[in-house]
């Protein structure tokens, strides 16, 4: 109240003055000051929680002394006003208005918000520095004095006006990055004349280069900043004709064509990036004039050719990134002129030949990539002489052996990626010398040796991943000795022996993944202490006993496998392993699981074995004095414990048979039930008895089979199935609403496209029982079906409430958008569905057909799947072939894999769909959209925000504020783990749901990529 009270004060203060002013124009200064005034009625729509403007007394008659203020010694008016970064809020009051001599006024790095109409009336304001705020609105356009203007990092937002650049004859500075302003940029812009530094970065501004060819008319253009935009189509010539230009970034936008040419005609060009965008063509030779050119950046394009032979003539360099393009050929030995070259980075080309010795010279290097290339021979030795902090030559066919290092990469290396290559021989013992290494990665190769045990001396190593390198040996017991190590990798090797109990100090560690090794022994208990551990693997071994029960503690587990062992008895009671799948468990027979069919096998304590000795009265007298027992007395003493422990072991044994022979019993008689059951239902055909063709048969229904609407449909369903019916329409029919079930209870009837490979009702009857048997929340329940030679139809239950493609693409503007916990809760249902589908339903069925109109919603918006399984009435009787062009329709849902002709569809490819999915619910967008003469792949869209740290961006606008980041990243980075292009690092519908069950405790982007 006191606030309140004290701002409606102040500004009655304010108007109270602002009167007298206007009444007498020349009041003396020393009675009444407007700078004292102005600032006062500023500060009071401020909020100072640390009250650093305590010194502003409204008492005082100047401000002159106050702190973060100056004035004109000569007049003493305020002239500069500095609050940057004292974490202060509200807004920019009319208070500032008053101050008419105010030439500097910085708030940066504040929480300010609100708009900025209170400084239009500022004419002899030159600096205005309002950046890292929260202000919104549009720029004002009276700003006419401004020399320099810097609003980076709030959420201006809407078109630019020509009317803000109207009288713009003094702008040197101008920086707009990161707001939300879009549109095309203005070409009044290039009356400033005297603009040197212009930014427009991370905004949203859009259209051709070719309204923008009028900056070669900004002669003093030093600084110019369009990235991450929208901007595309070519760049014309003479665009980039501005002699003085010294920093060009184009990067982010969809930039095509050819690389400008006269590039070169920039002599004073220090940095130049123009990636991620859409170039092509080759690299121009004009480049190599750049001779201050110390900053080259033109990765994430589709550049081609060969790779420059002239890039030793740039001798200035000190940056070079040309990564994820297409060029070819050899790195030439030139290179070796760089002398201050330290970034050197050329991934994800076609380069080839061997790495040329000549790059030992360039003795600056700091980071050398050159993965996904053909570069073939060893590792030049004398790169590994250099200071180098990040090394990675994965993805080549180099051989060899890994040079051992000198004492100068010991202490400079950070990252060394030596992964999926052909290497060979020791893995150098020296690399326990590296004392700052964090990642280290040598899987994918053939060294046939040990893991050095000096690896216990990375004191900072958080990554080691020695996957399907053929290593042999036992884990190193002191493997954890740093205490730092976060993921451990050694899967798909020859290691024998036991898993150490030392692992169990890698108190930091979050995935281990010992998986496809011969380890014997048990799982040890040290397990345990790992409490930061998200993803265990240990499948595909020989171990052996019980699962430890300690592990039920460890709250943060999300995945476990431990299939394919030779583990028996209970799964510990708490955390993950109540929610483990079938494949996380099969292959081990002695594990207590209803998911599993082997015996269940416990650890059950031996017989006590007594001593007969002891019960001899006076046995240590007798001993000691040699008198022993008679012969015939010790003799059936013995035998009658002997006896007693055999007898308890034939019981034991006796009752492990019974029981096994008992299960076995009871599996045979449910196998035979449920033959039988399938008998009556699919196999009554054979006795002529209730399969007939034209006859509605609707399954596990307490309608009589001659009511009236079922024997109205039989006559003539075409009477039901009318336009007027219709409900829908997709890939395997047309959808209609019929009253056929209980009570008269609509059913969803789906007339099937013709299909020749459905030959016969009893093929047609087996496959629909087959699919009725799924029964699951969320998937949409079979009901039925009707079938002649040329109609085929499928009943299933009906859900009102649509399909997601309608909530979510087609939706009209007077419906609400979805918001943010409907859409999880479509993610997570979806999820369980496909789950049980791959993992739980038998026959396992993959959809393949995943997209939004096949997820129904019902009134509480939880999904359920539809057309699952419908795949098999379209397939072969082998299976093997599956008739793709059904399907042309789900473009941009089909996994990559299935461009191959005749390749047998799998759990993956749901997956991959499923990625899409996510991406659709958490950005509101198409998975492919095409602009006039350019197209977009969300997934791939989705991707470049997050390596540029612009992710959510990406996020539905229409969802606002009603989401919770904290679960929209890990989705995010959920969805593009499940889209990777490579099926097997996609994980299983099972582990998804599991990630999707804890996503309040995220998956780090790391371990994700892991799979």
């Amino acid at each position: 109240m006191g606030e309140h009270r004290r701002k409606v004060i102040s500004l009655t203060l304010f108007l109270a003055v602002t009167l007298i002013s206007l009444i007498n124009g020349d009041l003396d200064s020393t009675q009444l000051n407007d700078d004292v005034l102005g600032l006062i009625v500023f500060k009071s729509d401020l909020h100072d929680p640390s009250s650093h403007l305590s010194s502003w007394n409204e008492d005082d008659i100047s401000p002159c002394s106050w702190t973060y203020v100056k004035c004109n010694p000569k007049t003493s008016r305020v002239t500069e006003l500095s609050l940057s970064g004292l974490s202060l809020t509200g807004k920019i009051g009319r208070g500032i208005q008053k101050l008419q001599h105010l030439k500097v006024l910085s708030l940066s790095n504040n929480n300010l918000t609100g708009n900025i109409a209170a400084l239009s009336n500022n004419n002899r304001l030159q600096k205005l520095d309002l950046s890292h705020n929260s202000l919104s609105g549009q720029i004002p356009s009276s700003l006419t004095s401004l020399r320099h203007l810097d609003l980076i990092g709030n959420s201006f937002s809407g078109t630019l006006s020509d009317d803000v650049f109207t009288n713009c004859s003094s702008l040197r500075h101008l920086s707009l990055s990161r707001n939300r302003l879009e549109g095309q940029i203005p070409s009044a812009l290039f009356r400033c004349s005297v603009l040197n530094s212009l930014n427009l970065s991370s905004n949203r501004f859009s259209g051709s280069p070719s309204f923008v060819s009028g900056f070669w008319k900004l002669e003093r253009l030093r600084t110019l900043d369009l990235s991450f935009n929208a901007l595309s189509g070519s760049i014309p010539l003479g665009m980039l004709y501005v002699h003085n230009l010294k920093v060009l970034h184009l990067q982010g936008n969809q930039f095509s064509g050819s690389l400008p040419s006269d590039i070169g005609l920039c002599p004073h060009l220090n940095r130049v990036d123009l990636s991620f965008n859409r170039f092509s063509g080759e690299i121009p030779t004009t480049l190599q004039r750049l001779r201050s050119l110390n900053h080259l950046d033109l990765s994430k394009n589709m550049l081609s050719g060969g790779f420059p032979v002239w890039i030793g003539n740039m001798t200035g360099l000190v940056h070079l990134d040309v990564s994820s393009n297409v060029l070819t050929g050899k790195l030439p030995s030139s290179i070796s002129n760089l002398r201050s070259l330290k970034a050197l980075i050329l991934s994800d080309n076609k380069l080839s030949s061997e790495i040329p010795e000549s790059l030992e010279s360039c003795k600056e290097l700091m980071v050398v990539q050159l993965k996904g290339n053909g570069f073939t021979g060893s590792i030049p030795d004398g790169l590994f002489d250099l200071g180098l902090q990040e090394m990675d030559f994965s993805g080549n066919g180099l051989t060899g052996s890994i040079p051992r290092g000198s004492s100068r990469l010991f202490e400079s290396l950070v990252r060394l990626d030596l992964s999926r290559n052909s290497l060979t021989g020791n893995i150098p013992g020296e690399v326990g010398l590296f004392s700052n290494l964090r990642y280290l990665n040598l899987s994918w190769n053939h060294f046939n040796t040990r893991v050095p045990p000096e690896i216990e001396f990375l004191q900072n190593l958080t990554v080691l991943d020695l996957r399907n390198g053929a290593l042999i040996g036992s884990v190193p017991a002191d493997i954890c000795e740093a205490q730092s190590l976060q993921i451990l990798q050694l899967d798909g090797n020859s290691l024998t022996g036991s898993i150490p109990e030392g692992i169990g100090n890698c108190s930091s560690l979050k995935l281990l993944s010992l998986s496809h090794n011969n380890l014997t022994g048990p799982i040890p208990k040290s397990l345990s202490n790992l409490e930061e551990l998200k993803i265990l693997k240990l499948e595909a071994n020989k171990l052996s006993g019980e699962i430890p029960k300690e592990l039920g503690k460890l709250q943060n587990l999300l995945l476990v496998n431990i299939s394919f062992n030779r583990l028996i008895g209970r799964l510990p009671s708490g955390g993950v392993f109540q929610s483990l799948d079938q494949s996380s468990l099969q292959g081990n027979l002695g594990i207590c699981s209803p998911l599993l069919r082997g015996p269940c096998t416990l650890n059950v304590p031996k017989p006590l074995v007594i001593d007969p000795n002891s019960y001899r009265n006076g046995n240590s007298n007798e001993e000691a004095s040699g008198n022993r027992p008679s012969k015939f007395h010790g003799g059936m003493f013995l035998s009658v414990s002997v006896i007693v422990a055999i007898s308890a072991a034939i019981l034991i044994v006796s009752g492990v048979i019974i029981i096994t022979l008992l299960n076995a019993s009871v599996r045979r008689r449910l196998a035979f039930v449920d033959t039988a059951l399938e008998s009556i239902f699919s196999g009554s055909s054979r006795s002529g008895r209730s399969l007939e063709a034209g006859k509605l048969v609707l399954l596990n229904s307490r309608t009589s089979r001659s009511s009236s609407s079922s024997q109205e449909f039989a006559r003539n369903p075409e009477s039901v199935l009318n336009k007027a019916s219709r409900i829908g329409e997709g890939v395997f029919g047309t959808v209609y609403k019929a009253p056929l079930g209980d009570q008269g209870r609509n059913l969803a009837v789906k007339k099937l496209v013709p299909s020749p490979i459905i030959e016969n009702l009893e093929d047609f009857d087996r496959e629909v029982r087959i699919l009725a048997k799924a029964k699951h929340p969320n998937l949409v329940s079979m009901k039925g079906y009707y079938w002649t030679p040329e109609m085929q139809l499928l009943v299933s239950e009906y859900i009102p409430n649509g399909n997601l493609q309608s909530k979510l693409h087609e939706r009209e503007p007077s419906t609400p958008p979805l918001p943010w916990d409907a859409r999880y809760r479509i993610i997570l249902g979806t999820a369980k569905g496909l789950a049980y589908l791959h993992h739980t339903f038998r026959p396992a069925t993959v959809h393949f057909n995943l997209k939004p109109t096949n997820i129904l919603l019902d009134e509480k918006y939880n999904p359920k799947i539809s057309d699952f399984g419908l795949a098999r009435l379209l397939t072969t009787q082998d299976g093997n072939t599956m008739n793709t062009n059904r399907f042309q329709n789900a473009l941009g849902y089909v996994a990559p894999e299935l461009e191959c002709q005749n390749l047998r569809v799998n759990e993956k490819c749901d997956v991959y769909g499923f990625g899409v999915l996510i991406l659709e619910l958490v950005t509101g967008r198409r998975p492919v959209e095409y602009g006039e003469d350019s197209f977009v792949i969300l997934s791939d869209h989705v991707r470049v925000l997050l390596e540029q740290g612009n992710v959510l961006e990406c996020i539905d606008p229409t969802m606002e504020e009603e989401y919770s980041e904290d679960e929209v990243l890990p989705v995010l980075k959920l969805a593009l783990v499940c889209t990777s292009q490579i099926p097997s690092n996609r994980p299983t519908m099972a582990e998804i749901v599991q990630i999707l069950q804890v996503i309040s405790s995220p998956v780090p982007h790391r371990i994700l990529d892991s799979f």
